[in-house]
């Protein structure tokens, strides 16, 4: 009859490669954590940014470790290969886009188009970027509405910042323009006295507000408003007091004529 129970032998050795690859993965750990984090104080990085980063140093120590200490006690490499196989595409048929969106998050930071607490205006989006991570891009937008950007999508988008890079060392400035269209009931010399009686009233640094005639098509005429900001919150209440404004005097002049 043969035994049923067999006894087990655990390798001194394999105990003693275990250990030490334990220690250098928690010693690796620790160092590129450490480093990490002194980078994203150095880049002035958000802090989620920076644990994201660690987390994910973490978790591919993690699986490097365990499939080498796996490796070394014993089990088949075409085990190993074929277990690896199975599971990775598993997890990258499932998280493609999760992983396009993390390596999109890292050009992102590397190449910093926009900061936290910007003025941007990502493809039809605009508003203040609240938060920057690893996978998305948070939006708070004219109407207090947060909207979640893919950094994957990001990189299909143009992305206008209207922070402006001169500014003075210590402060920020905004230089923001949005576009008005009126149809041809108001002649063109009423809409710039219009726009220059409304703006006369807005003072900015380091210049006051201006316009520009941008378009005219057979339906009407497309003008621009440019001016200056100091805190990119300013930019919501600004535009909307200039918009109505101007609204306002046009639409008075279209009735009276």
């Amino acid at each position: 009859m043969l035994p049923i129970q067999q006894s087990l032998s655990i390798d001194p050795i394999l105990l003693v490669w275990a250990f030490v690859i334990a220690t250098t993965a928690v010693m690796l750990e620790r160092l590129f954590s450490y480093q990490i984090r002194k980078f994203g104080k150095k880049a002035r990085l958000p802090l989620h940014v920076a644990n994201n980063m660690v987390l994910s140093i973490r978790l591919l120590l993690l699986v490097g470790t365990s499939a080498l200490i796996i490796s070394l006690a014993g089990v088949p490499m075409e085990w190993l290969v074929a277990i690896s196989a199975i599971l990775g595409s598993a997890v990258g048929f499932a998280s493609n886009k999760t992983i396009g969106n993390f390596i999109a998050g890292f050009f992102l930071l590397a190449a910093r188009p926009f900061r936290v607490g910007d003025y941007v205006k990502i493809g039809t989006v605009e508003g203040i970027v609240e938060e920057i991570a690893i996978n998305y891009t948070k939006i708070l937008a004219m109407d207090d509405s947060i909207v979640a950007i893919s950094n994957l999508q990001l990189l299909d988008r143009d992305i206008t910042n209207y922070r402006c890079t001169d500014a003075p060392i210590g402060k920020s400035l905004y230089h923001y323009n949005f576009e008005m269209g009126f149809n041809h009931s108001v002649s063109d010399a009423k809409m710039a006295q219009i726009f220059s009686e409304v703006l006369a009233g807005h003072k900015d640094p380091p210049s006051a507000p201006t316009f520009t005639l941008d378009r005219t098509t057979v339906d009407g005429r497309f003008y621009r408003v440019f001016f200056y900001v100091n805190n990119p919150d300013e930019i919501f209440q600004k535009k909307n007091k200039i918009y109505e404004q101007v609204l306002g005097k046009w639409d008075a002049a279209r009735l009276g004529s």
